[in-house]
């Protein structure tokens, strides 16, 4: 059930949101200051107005971003593609109102542009190069002059803003291209390594195998030995009737399947190909809580969907990340925690509840990511990663391996507590992919 290792790396490329609003507050305040330095410091005159409303849009739509969505956020191609070219749009328009493309902060249209080419598909880091570069063009044709000192108004040779708009569009298709096939081959660099991290696992768990199998094949030979040659000796005696003839004529047939069976124990290569076992999300749901009941709270695991129930093969990664999840709802939780697992033709899902306190707004806005740090309490300190956090950052990356989403929530009042819930698409949870090549 894991999902191809480009997608994940896709998807760590993808922009932050939280990144995205730094940045654009660090803009805010650059264009603040120039704004203010160039109108009442030097005494260069352009609508000011306009030009702080311009800005103050920046700011209101860093708010609105920063109240809807958690800070951790990975933003997708298309949403980050808009905000970008918003970025984009919004400096055109302060530079149409300070002087078009002769302003030396006409640059500034570099820093969209690499931002999508390092974080972005070619597709869209194409797009927002040629609004970046319609943008250009256009300032180069129509824009507000800026009247200087003397009250005269800046002209700049034809050739000169010819001049200007060709080392800016050079530039930005330069930058952008180049800097979009570094963070491409970063991904496949990191593509090959996570492959390679999964070739190792498996020949290390192939290796443990092995072990086993040869050190109990080894342990049973002995004993296996001793009772093969008595059964041959009481066959080489008189047998007092024909059913105790009969009989140790069934012992030394088991005694030979036996053999045969450690034959192959010797050489566990041969199981390889054999298939794993398969369970549905009851099942599966019901193996990973099994190691918390002893932990002093009632789990409770339910079903819903129709028959027949989906069913996927054994995948360590999967359990291990629904154990570190029900870890997590336990240490929290104050007397039960209910699994619900359902399934409709299309999805498959799992949720986890507990009757806590609920996750806190702060840690809610960031959950999911490493060294996060919020447990108290005595029994809280035994939840999945410490007070680090580590668990359940774990825990997404074996959900998103095995083609599934991970969301936490907190119970709507009146009720309390957490809510973790997992979700596949039905096709991949039955079809299992990626298991054969090391789970």
């Amino acid at each position: 059930m894991f999902a191809p290792e480009e997608g994940l790396v896709r998807q760590a490329r993808r922009l932050r949101l939280n990144t995205l609003i730094r940045l654009r507050w660090l803009a805010v305040g650059g264009q603040t200051l120039a704004i203010l330095i160039g109108y009442f410091g030097i005494g260069l005159k352009f609508p000011i107005a306009a030009c702080l409303a311009l800005v103050a849009a920046s700011a209101i739509l860093n708010l609105m971003l920063r109240r809807r969505f958690p800070v951790s956020k990975r933003l997708s191609e298309r949403t980050a593609t808009l905000l970008l070219g918003y970025d984009i749009l919004q400096l055109a328009a302060l530079l149409f109102l300070t002087g078009g493309i002769a302003n030396p902060f006409a640059i500034l249209f570099l820093a969209p542009v690499t931002i999508a080419a390092a974080s972005l598909e070619l597709r869209h880091t194409l797009a927002l190069l040629g609004l970046a570069l319609i943008c250009a063009t256009a300032l180069a044709r129509f824009s507000l002059a800026i009247a200087w000192f003397s009250g005269e108004k800046l002209v700049l040779p034809p050739v000169y803003e010819a001049g200007l708009w060709t080392a800016l569009s050079v530039s930005a298709a330069f930058v952008t291209l180049y800097a979009h096939r570094v963070a491409a081959e970063a991904g496949q660099t990191a593509s090959a390594l996570a492959a390679t991290e999964l070739v190792l696992a498996r020949a290390q768990h192939r290796s443990q195998l092995e072990g086993l199998a040869a050190a109990a094949a080894h342990e049973l030979s002995t004993p296996l030995a001793t009772v093969a040659l008595v059964v041959r000796e009481m066959a080489a005696q008189p047998a007092a009737d024909k059913a105790a003839s009969d009989d140790l004529e069934l012992l030394e047939q088991s005694v030979d399947r036996c053999r045969s069976i450690l034959g192959k124990l010797s050489a566990p290569r041969e199981l390889s190909d054999q298939a794993l076992e398969f369970s549905s999300p009851v099942e599966l749901a019901e193996i990973a809580a099994t190691a918390h009941r002893l932990m002093g709270v009632s789990i409770t695991v339910e079903g819903l969907g129709p028959d027949p129930a989906p069913k996927c093969p054994y995948n360590p990664g999967v359990l291990s990340a629904l154990g570190n999840l029900i870890e997590n709802a336990v240490s929290f939780a104050e007397r039960a925690v209910v699994i619900r697992a359902s399934w409709t033709r299309s999805t498959v899902g799992i949720e986890i509840a507990d009757d806590g306190e609920g996750f806190p707004p702060h840690v809610l806005a960031r959950i999911g990511e490493p060294y996060l740090a919020w447990r108290d309490g005595p029994r809280r300190d035994q939840g999945a990663g410490g007070r680090h956090g580590l668990g359940l950052f774990i825990a997404g990356i074996f959900i998103k391996r095995s083609g599934g989403a991970l969301e936490f929530a907190n119970a709507k009042p009146p009720a309390k507590g957490a809510i973790v819930t997992v979700q596949w698409p039905r096709q991949a949870y039955e079809q299992g992919q990626g298991l054969a090549s090391g789970a």
